[in-house]
């Protein structure tokens, strides 16, 4: 049987192509040339590196989780919803994706600091969030949640949901017919959006360092930790660059391999 002809693609898009692929790429391998492969190991066991990778990752993951346990129901809301002002909201949502992280971190800082009209009350009871671990989870997962509301939420507009029609037809009621028809729909496309989402809270920087400044083993995550370090040690923050830009590169695989095994 004879192979369908592809439609292929103009040759003279492999030009603006390349010039892509070689900003991206160039900067990167650009930071090899800098750093001195026998300080390597020394520069990436250090205990500023360790302690910062160790928060990185704590940290991004319970955002991750928080972003899952919060942000699947707001998709599900958002994707099937019938309610005036559903755009308006999905509006708002989007809304870290294009702000300055430094502007969220602000807007955290004085919703939640000591002044502020939660951070108030919050500090009347003994509890000081700005400035702590926690800060840091909080910035992370503001900055990280709407890439799983998006995914999440486009897997469900694509869906079909003639499904959880049949099945409140059929006597299924909004609980279970969410537990057995809609989370198996989302199942594909959740995988690949939690790691997006652990992805963006690991390289997460300008709320951070707003509202929780950096302070080595409570607040200083790997991010902060290179803008420090490059103050004082080149080498040293181009280490831990090369490790940012690694663990960045397998997560972005493991998305995409979750991705494909969502469309198999």
């Amino acid at each position: 049987m004879r192979r369908a002809p592809s439609a292929g693609f103009p040759a003279v898009l492999w030009v603006p192509a390349a010039f892509a692929l070689a900003l991206i790429v160039l900067p990167v391998l650009g930071l090899l040339t800098r750093v001195d492969p026998a300080r390597l190991p020394a520069l990436l066991t250090s205990s500023a590196a360790v302690d910062a990778l160790d928060l990185s990752v704590r940290t991004s993951l319970v955002a991750t989780a928080l972003s899952l346990v919060f942000g699947g129901p707001l998709a599900v809301v958002l994707a099937r919803a019938r309610l005036r002002g559903v755009r308006v909201l999905r509006a708002v949502v989007l809304l870290p994706l294009v702000l300055p992280p430094v502007v969220g971190g602000l807007a955290l800082l004085y919703l939640l600091g000591r002044t502020g009209p939660l951070g108030g009350l919050l500090d009347d009871a003994g509890l000081r969030l700005p400035y702590t671990t926690a800060a840091v989870v909080l910035a992370q997962t503001f900055v990280a949640m709407p890439f799983l509301v998006v995914g999440l939420e486009g897997a469900l507009r694509s869906a079909d949901a003639r499904y959880e029609q049949v099945a409140a037809t059929l006597g299924a009621g909004p609980w279970l017919t969410f537990r057995r028809v809609t989370v198996p729909m989302l199942l594909p496309a959740l995988g690949s959006s939690v790691v997006l989402t652990f992805a963006r809270a690991l390289g997460e920087f300008g709320a951070t360092i707003t509202f929780a400044g950096s302070l080595q083993g409570t607040t200083r995550t790997l991010p902060l930790a290179i803008y420090t370090t490059a103050q004082s040690d080149v080498d040293a923050a181009v280490a831990m660059s090369l490790l940012l830009v690694v663990l960045a590169l397998l997560v972005i695989g493991l998305a995409g391999t979750k991705a494909v095994e969502g469309r198999a």
